[in-house]
């Protein structure tokens, strides 16, 4: 019994004689000796960054996931921006404030790309927080880049390797130039498919138009103005006079931002020249008269 209990006694003192040791280390109080966590904050999302998916317009924190650009991806961030902090709730896609995202957005993507991003196959969109994200305090928009197969409307995202900075500052396949029709049942244009300049082709992109803040255009005599901005870039990109006679050389066709586009702020309209008549090789750039003569009938 004797050895027992001297051997459960020196236990007790060896376990003392531990925990003395590590109560020497310290200041007696066990609570404080953590180091505080960082205070838990609102999630933002990182400019120059690409993503897998494609665009999205609200981006919780659960998808979040940016890829470098170097590898395949279908949408690239190239700024990321701010609502007023103490904005209660999200901006509506009409409102003044999306608006004024959507304008900082388009003056931040011209400068990354090197010229307007819209003379290319090039689509400017930008995403929000959630419900959920916006409630936990986050207030950020992101400018997102997407390179598209065309620039109609029902163009796809295409998948590419490389950042977008300086992709239009010079010469670039991605830019817009001699363009294919498909006519619609009524002889108008449907679409316009993207083709080398010397392959035949009866289309070519001119410029872009920057329409006046009006509604979107719902009736003939709302689409005028457009049709008259686009004369006046062909006239400019041809180089011959912006005249009556200027309808009788070449007709326009005009793409516009869809309706939803339009109500976010976004004036920038598609302008080419479209050969009705025939077809051509080479550009138009310069061709002047010579190139774009007055059609007889």
């Amino acid at each position: 019994m004797r050895q027992r209990v001297g051997r459960g006694i020196l236990t007790v003192i060896a376990a003392g004689a531990l925990l003395g040791g590590c109560a020497g280390e310290t200041d007696g109080d066990l609570t404080d000796d953590w180091k505080s966590l960082p205070a838990a904050g609102p999630f933002t999302p990182e400019a120059g960054v690409c993503h897998l998916a494609d665009f999205a317009a609200v981006v919780p924190l659960d998808v979040y996931q940016p890829v470098d650009c170097a590898v395949p991806h279908r949408v690239e961030t190239v700024h990321v921006g701010s609502f007023p902090a103490a904005q209660e709730d999200p901006p509506a896609g009409g409102s003044a404030d999306f608006r004024g995202a959507f304008a900082d957005c388009d003056t931040r993507v011209v400068e990354y790309v090197g010229d307007d991003w819209r003379v290319g196959r090039l689509r400017l969109s930008v995403a929000v927080p959630s419900a959920t994200g916006w409630t936990s305090g986050s207030r950020w928009y992101r400018c997102d880049l997407t390179e598209m197969t065309t620039a109609e409307a029902a163009a796809t995202a295409v998948t590419r390797v490389g950042g977008l900075r300086n992709a239009l500052a010079g010469p670039s396949p991605l830019r817009l130039g001699c363009q294919r029709s498909r006519r619609d049942a009524g002889g108008g244009v449907a679409t316009l498919l993207p083709v080398e300049c010397a392959v035949r082709h009866d289309a070519e992109f001119v410029g872009v138009w920057r329409a006046p803040d009006r509604p979107y255009p719902a009736r003939d005599a709302d689409w005028a103005s457009l049709y008259a901005g686009c004369r006046s870039a062909i006239a400019r990109h041809v180089g011959v006079p912006d005249d009556v006679a200027l309808r009788f050389r070449a007709d326009v066709v005009v793409r516009p931002p869809g309706a939803g586009r339009w109500r976010v702020g976004d004036r920038g309209v598609r302008c080419y020249l479209w050969l009705s008549d025939r077809t051509t090789i080479g550009s138009l750039k310069g061709a002047g008269p010579a190139g774009l003569p007055v059609r007889s009938r």
